[in-house]
């Protein structure tokens, strides 16, 4: 779905719709959208990549052959508002139009009603999928051109242009998530918690451009975000972890049976809590700020004279909230980062008994940002 959607035709005018624009942009979908100017909506079309038994295996093609979810093309329709409204006048139930998800895509008969007997299989590129590409690009291109500036260079010379601009983040990555919370064995984690922190902050980034992708809006997303740190926990977790996990020392045997359980949940707690703070913070962000300037045109649909007057205020908000952002962008990530530390330095923690100011020791030929 996208904002040419926002628009319904009632009694010969066009009414803006908040709720379509707002929803459109945050939503996942198999083009992307750009820009509105009049009547002419500028979009992007995406690799559309099928795989349906039914219909004979592979099916690839652009996304423009949907029309913008007006058409059938090869057999498949993408189910969107506009779909939705052509089966309630084909006489398809209410039940059978509910079940149909805005953004998928389904096979079609002739008459263009969904077709059940067919299983799709979507691998298509879509606009998230994209942007992750994109955010993932920007990551390798960042890492490997400041990595051949400290080869040609060396770690001795004093850093400058790009390279000066990352080293100072490589450094707080280091000496405020790394260190404090995995002692001695942080250089092992250091590329796990640059690439996130990177990834993370990139992508929030890129969100905030004119027509960017709410990714790390997704809970699909930071779902997958979050099971990487959840696996590398689980992975790394020594004797003393699972001990203090499933036999916790010098409780009473009645009382394991109550901790045990909560420790166990709470296990699985910590990637959902991480899964669940950037997203809500991501998406509540880009929802404020499309509300905001929606008013705008809720205003000016009332009278030209509110829309304009409105239109100053709702401007300089959202030019605060996008400020705010870029700031809440950054936090988030080094929340994500540094949680991922926290919950890893849990476990591989090696017991109680040694000092907090150990020395960190590095091997000679690792070289340290």
């Amino acid at each position: 779905m996208n904002t040419a959607a926002a628009h319904e035709e009632i009694e010969g005018t066009k009414k803006f719709n908040a709720s379509e624009v707002i929803f459109g942009h945050i939503a996942d979908a198999h083009d992307w959208h750009l820009f509105t100017a009049g009547e002419t909506h500028v979009s992007l079309p995406l690799p559309v990549i099928l795989y349906s038994p039914e219909r004979g295996g592979l099916h690839v093609f652009s996304s423009g052959n949907f029309h913008h979810g007006h058409e059938a093309y090869d057999g498949f329709r993408l189910v969107d508002e506009h779909y939705k409204t052509h089966l309630n006048g084909a006489g398809a139930t209410p039940e059978e139009i509910k079940s149909l998800k805005n953004g998928k895509i389904i096979a079609v008969d002739a008459e263009g009603h969904p077709d059940h007997s067919a299983k799709v299989y979507d691998f298509s590129i879509t606009k998230n999928v994209l942007s992750m590409l994109i955010g993932a690009i920007l990551v390798l291109l960042i890492m490997t051109t400041v990595a051949k500036k400290y080869r040609h260079t060396g770690t001795t010379t004093a850093p400058t242009g790009f390279q000066n601009a990352v080293e100072p983040v490589i450094t707080f990555v280091r000496d405020e998530v790394a260190k404090p919370n995995l002692g001695n064995k942080y250089m092992r984690y250091m590329p796990l918690l640059l690439t996130m922190f990177f990834f993370i902050w990139i992508n929030n980034l890129l969100g905030l451009l004119p027509g960017g992708a709410n990714f790390t809006g997704n809970i699909a997303v930071t779902a997958c975000l979050a099971l990487v740190s959840f696996v590398v926990m689980v992975a790394n977790g020594n004797k003393h972890f699972w001990g203090h996990l499933f036999n916790p020392p010098g409780v009473p045997l009645g009382i394991k049976f109550l901790l045990v359980p909560i420790e166990i949940i709470s296990l699985f707690i910590k990637p959902i809590a991480l899964m669940i703070r950037l997203f809500a913070n991501i998406l509540a962000g880009h929802i404020i700020i499309l509300s905001v300037v929606s008013m705008i045109f809720i205003f000016g649909a009332m009278s030209k004279v509110a829309g304009w007057s409105f239109a100053p205020v709702s401007l300089a908000i959202s030019i605060f909230m996008f400020c705010l952002e870029l700031l809440v962008g950054a936090i988030q990530a080094f929340i994500f980062t540094n949680l991922t530390a926290v919950f890893l330095g849990q476990a591989i923690e090696e017991g109680h008994g040694h000092e907090d100011g150990q020395d960190y020791h590095v091997a000679k030929n690792e070289i340290i940002a």
